[in-house]
């Protein structure tokens, strides 16, 4: 029972993202080139159209301390403006999915925003894009610029604010139940799903 209750308030969260790309997020055009003294920017790309209309979440989920960052739909991007240093990143859709960082101060860093084939829907995964032309995804890359060119960046409205407490309580639900796959991943998987220092630009 309680397994068939977390099932539909994924579905019913994957629902509400479905469509509300219009009225939460808003066209910014240029990143920021500015960040707070001992501040980092993280990109988070979505270059790819599959998965359609479904949408996903972004947080800094940080000493399970939860920041919303803003949604993201197909060909857009959200930029995150944080403290330097250790950060989990999360992301939300069906299911929940994790990213560490490990951010210098003043530096860019990029992520893409990969959806996969879903029960319901699309799932989605968080993956780090390094500053290493030999690594898989790295910002050397013809593929990289064009994931860049090919997602408009976008900020919340207030409404984003707004939608993020009225769906708060079952953000964390997820948050806490993802994070129990997460904890019990081999270090070499969550190595993987890094973001390192020399990765910023």
């Amino acid at each position: 029972m309680i397994k068939m209750i977390r099932v539909w308030a994924a579905v019913a969260l994957v629902l509400l993202l479905t469509g509300c790309q219009s009225s939460l997020m808003t066209k910014s055009g240029k990143e920021a080139t500015t960040v707070a003294p001992g501040g980092a920017t993280v990109v988070f790309l979505r270059p790819s159209s599959f998965g359609g209309a479904i949408q996903s979440s972004v947080y800094d989920v940080t000493g399970g301390q939860t920041t919303f960052g803003g949604i993201v739909s197909t060909k857009t991007s959200v930029q995150m403006q944080v403290p330097a240093g250790e950060h989990l990143f999360m992301v939300i859709a069906e299911n929940a999915d994790f990213m560490n960082a490990n951010l210098d101060a003043g530096k860019t860093y990029y992520v893409l925003v990969m959806p996969r084939i879903g029960v319901w829907k699309a799932r989605f995964s968080l993956i780090p894009i390094h500053n290493d032309a030999s690594a898989k995804y790295n910002l050397q890359s013809k593929d990289f610029a064009d994931w860049k060119q090919s997602s408009e960046l976008v900020v919340k409205t207030p409404g984003a604010d707004a939608w993020y407490q009225q769906n708060k309580a079952d953000i964390e639900a997820k948050r806490l139940d993802y994070m129990k796959k997460w904890d019990r991943m081999e270090p070499e998987h969550k190595a993987e799903l890094t973001l390192h220092a020399q990765d910023g630009v």
